[in-house]
């Protein structure tokens, strides 16, 4: 099951589980769709997998298996 990780690597902005505006990689990393897009490429900095649109867990499932409160962010953002 997804973690669905409460923010974006890069920039620490908040993405709530019904964002519309975070992507992961195969391995959950997670960014918000400006630093995937303008800054990493779509590219996962860690993994070098794709970046995707992370799927919305409907609220009514949320209920049980709530998303992360742990938040990652990298100690120096991410590189252009």
């Amino acid at each position: 099951m997804l973690e669905l990780q409460p923010n974006c690597e890069c920039c620490n902005k908040d993405l709530p589980p019904e964002s519309q505006e975070a992507v992961i990689c195969t391995f959950e990393c997670t960014f918000c769709l400006s630093c995937a897009e303008s800054i990493l490429s779509n590219v996962c900095p860690n993994y070098s997998g794709d970046l995707l649109q992370r799927p919305i867990r409907p609220a009514a499932a949320l209920k049980n298996n709530p998303a992360s409160i742990t938040r990652a962010l990298k100690e120096d953002g991410c590189q252009a």
